[in-house]
């Protein structure tokens, strides 16, 4: 499938330790509710109507990228279309957020599941969204694609939506490992079929969101992310190769894992997205030279003045760097956030990442 060439390749050249001329960036949950253009089009459509008609899910993709200077597009999805395909009903529930009406209460309901998955059939909507992104992109910036990670989303399948705590899926993990282990495979081999028909439908990155991790203990990380995200990463890979696809650039985004930094950059991600809870500086040493970071401005700073947002971009570039660098929030935007300091934000990396980096040159 033939493309419009890409005109802006930074956050590409980032992810692969390439120079640049300025730091990439992107914001996660970029086409989101903060944007008026994004709640005019949600006041028509229910939240999966927009993820499963390909030319909305384009609009609203399209949206941030025609009002900011950004160097990454993210298909407008969603992470739970993945227990959808594996036949759960997943409601959006406006205020509320995601609701499964039938969770899995034991593991006996695991066998309930539509297991195989055909994605080309269950989630062809998203790949048919992705190729339509691309060509009406026209190469401005690259498209990410994306999926949760599997115990973030068998969190979700046993919670039955979000929780604070996630004491009923942690339950599990107790009391029925072989069962979680088993369960973690089958979300495992739908997200790597479906990673993969993202890049066959025109996704230039992918990233892995492993959005639940930091609710667990560091050894429980180890034993029941690690091995999945290890295991993601390597048959996508490997899978793109046969297929004659172009490997791209993969991240992983492990939200309050700070203490697996280390680990995660030992699996074979391209890129690792860290929360703001974190030292830069301690990031990278435990991650080493070879992988490139993402983040990691806490997302409330932007509500903060727009000297302050420039403030606080600068210092986080000098702790950064701007070699092996992509700039983003510790976590997706918040609705209430005003689309002025988004712009101030990304401004701030582009004009800041550049003069440090010419400064550097002198």
């Amino acid at each position: 499938m033939a493309f419009p060439k890409l005109t802006n390749d930074l956050i590409l050249r980032a992810a692969r330790g390439e120079s640049v001329e300025q730091v990439p960036v992107w914001v996660m949950r970029q086409a989101g509710r903060y944007l008026q253009e994004f709640q005019d089009v949600r006041a028509q459509h229910d939240f999966f109507t927009i993820c499963r008609t390909p030319e909305l899910a384009c609009e609203v993709t399209l949206q941030p990228i025609k009002k900011f200077s950004l160097d990454a597009a993210i298909i407008f999805s969603d992470i739970l279309v993945v227990p959808q395909a594996l036949g759960m009903t997943v409601e959006m529930i406006q205020g509320k957020g995601p609701h499964f009406p039938t969770p899995l209460n034991s593991p006996t309901d695991v066998k309930s599941l539509k297991y195989p998955v055909d994605v080309n059939k269950e989630l062809n909507y998203v790949f048919s969204a992705i190729s339509l992104t691309r060509h009406r992109l026209e190469g401005k910036v690259p498209l990410i694609g994306f999926c949760g990670a599997p115990w973030t989303l068998m969190s979700y399948m046993i919670e039955g939506g979000g929780s604070p705590t996630l004491s009923k899926a942690k339950a599990w993990l107790y009391q029925h490992q072989q069962a979680s282990h088993e369960l973690l495979q089958i979300i495992s081999d739908v997200c790597v079929d479906f990673l993969v028909g993202q890049v066959q439908a025109g996704a230039q990155l992918l990233q892995v969101f492993e959005s639940h991790g930091g609710l667990l203990s560091a050894d429980f990380f180890t034993m029941y992310c690690v091995p999945y995200l290890g295991q993601i990463v390597r048959r996508v890979k490997e899978n793109v190769m046969k297929n004659n696809l172009p490997v791209v650039p993969m991240i992983v985004f492990a939200k309050g894992a700070h203490y697996a930094v280390g680990e995660l950059s030992q699996l074979g991600y391209d890129v690792i997205s860290l929360d703001w809870t974190i030292k830069p500086q301690e990031a990278r040493i435990a991650a080493g030279s070879n992988v490139t970071l993402q983040g990691n401005l806490d997302p409330c700073a932007l509500f903060a003045s727009e000297d302050e947002i420039t403030k606080m971009t600068r210092g986080m570039l000098c702790q950064f760097g701007t070699h092996r660098y992509i700039a983003n929030l510790g976590h997706g935007i918040y609705p209430n956030v005003s689309p002025d300091r988004v712009e101030t934000f990304v401004n701030a990396v582009h004009s800041i990442s550049a003069e440090l980096i010419i400064s550097a040159k002198q």
